[in-house]
């Protein structure tokens, strides 16, 4: 009879010896188990970006799905399931025992491979920007993980000793010890590989990044309305960075989407118009749609959980601001204001250019105070209104003829060295979107100007990076980890030695006995 572990068969027999088709599921639950790791890795980084899929997804069904909670939970299964069938594997390898899975855990076990590769590749197709994410982040976790790696891996010495001590293959006990040996020499050398801007000394920290509020702050308020302003002030962002179009009869207001549905109760209000582009309402017909219910209904961030009765109530009240009551607001505050003018391929693109820039000079808001984003037409713009801040979505050409002084890039197109060299040259670098601490903190170290962010009141109780750490620290503990992980190693070899050759006698007379008994039955 079979004795069975949590669907594990492992026959205890003499004589039971481990197969090619054994050695491949061990194979395959190994990269299974470190793939769904480096799976969960991801989906901690895809956090920071998170709300953009959220929104994305909203586009294409018109159904609001927090998915990031469901993405955590699913790749933690899957690693889960997959880490217990290693371990309950590497405990029977060190019995001496092979591995024999039930059909069950085969299954299950090539549906989990299955879906970890779906999702690299589906994240390769329509979010391939996150690979350049994840380089990032390992600048913040590169030497952590480094000390994590090297110490699974010496752990990994135990089975790996056993097996080479076990195994009567000379070519299997080769291969598996150059594998090995070869990756912890890998690992070994690792930090030669790994920077990080945040490896220097306290005195070499750059100042704080000054934060800009993504359309306002968007987790405490609804976006992009004067609530939103407000509680973005709170946060002390020096920036309110929001959305313009116009509308039908050449009324600048605040949206991001092209259309209403998500931010406003339009399907209710104009249920036969609700499809259509905003800027075919005028703009008393905005007036009219309330654009804070959704945000208390769909609650597109955890902390509207957290909202107080006051700020909900408030939020129940807002609508659609036009561009003249938000630089009114900013104006009390101090704010700057940085804005996209939507859509950008608009056949009244340049109407809608007039309009906003008429609406900013009629307001009395220092010039000085807008920062200029929009593209097109931006030459005409300057000679309207020359005291604008320019700030460009692009970096600096080797022949640029007007030298740029503020720039406004996704996070993931600028390295450590650009920015250091930006801000030698006095260029002004703000980076977007900018949502988790160690993110910003890896900015921080860089020397980046500011950053946009959707979590003002999170980033805003920042008073340092999450870590930083000296050079000359980080090679002292790579050098102890080093020497540590060599001589467990070693010990877990040699002691595993001397068992195997207590062993080998114990086993010829339990054999020799074996054979006594089966002779004495068959007589």
């Amino acid at each position: 009879m079979q004795p069975v572990a949590f669907g594990i068969a492992s026959l205890k027999k003499k004589g039971l010896r481990t197969t090619k088709c054994d050695r491949s599921w061990w194979l395959l639950l190994l990269a299974v188990c470190l793939f769904a790791l480096v799976w969960l890795y991801f989906a901690f980084v895809l956090l920071n970006d998170f709300h953009n899929f959220n929104e994305w997804f909203f586009r294409q069904t018109q159904a609001w799905v927090d998915w990031s909670p469901i993405l955590l939970a699913a790749s933690a299964l899957l690693l889960t399931y997959s880490a217990l069938l290693l371990v309950l594997a590497l405990c029977l390898q060190l019995c001496g025992q092979p591995l024999k899975l039930h059909w069950l855990h085969k299954i299950l076990l090539v549906l989990t491979a299955l879906l970890v590769v779906a999702a690299f590749v589906g994240l390769d197709v329509q979010w391939a920007e996150e690979w350049r994410s994840a380089y990032v982040s390992l600048q913040a976790t590169g030497p952590f993980l480094h000390i994590g790696a090297v110490a699974g891996m010496t752990l990994l010495a135990w089975p790996v000793a056993s097996t080479f001590y076990c195994s009567s293959s000379a070519g299997l006990r080769v291969l598996l010890l150059l594998g090995y040996f070869g990756t912890m020499a890998a690992l070994y050398l690792a930090p030669l590989a790994i920077t990080s801007p945040c490896l220097l000394e306290e005195s070499q920290l750059p100042p704080k990044p000054d934060l800009f509020g993504h359309r306002g702050a968007p987790m405490l308020a609804p976006e992009n309305t004067l609530m939103s302003l407000s509680k973005s002030a709170q946060c002390g962002v020096r920036v309110f960075e929001t959305d313009v179009t116009v509308s039908a009869d050449g009324v600048p207001f605040l949206m991001h989407d092209a259309k209403l549905t998500r931010t406003t109760n339009v399907q209710d209000e104009f249920p036969a118009r609700a499809a259509m582009n905003a800027t075919t309402f005028n703009w008393t017909e905005l007036q009219q749609l309330d654009a804070g219910s959704w945000f208390l209904e769909k609650k597109p961030f955890p902390t509207v959980q957290s909202l107080s009765g006051e700020d909900r109530h408030r939020a129940e009240r807002q609508k659609i601001p036009s561009l003249q009551q938000v630089l009114g607001e900013a104006q009390q505050h101090n704010l700057s204001v940085m804005f996209d003018l939507r859509p950008e391929n608009h056949s009244d693109y340049q109407h809608f250019i007039n309009a906003t820039v008429e609406t900013i000079l009629r307001s009395g808001i220092p010039p000085q105070l807008i920062l200029w984003l929009p593209e097109g037409f931006r030459e005409q713009v300057e000679q309207q209104a020359p005291g604008f801040q320019q700030i460009y979505c692009r970096k600096k050409l080797q022949n640029e003829t007007v030298p740029l002084r503020r720039v406004n890039l996704p996070y993931q197109d600028m390295s450590t060295e650009e920015i250091r060299l930006y801000r030698r040259d006095n260029i002004s670098v703000n980076l977007y979107v900018v949502n988790r601490p160690w993110l910003f903190s890896v900015l921080w170290c860089a020397g980046v100007s500011s950053v946009t962010t959707n979590a003002c009141q999170v980033l805003k109780e920042m008073d340092r990076p999450l870590w930083i750490l000296p050079s000359n620290t980080y090679l002292m503990i790579w050098i102890v980890v080093d020497c540590v992980s060599i001589l467990l190693i070693l010990w877990a070899f040699v002691l595993l030695q001397k068992c195997s050759r207590r062993r080998e006698p114990a086993e010829a007379e339990t054999d020799v006995l074996l054979t006594k008994i089966n002779s004495l039955m068959q007589e």
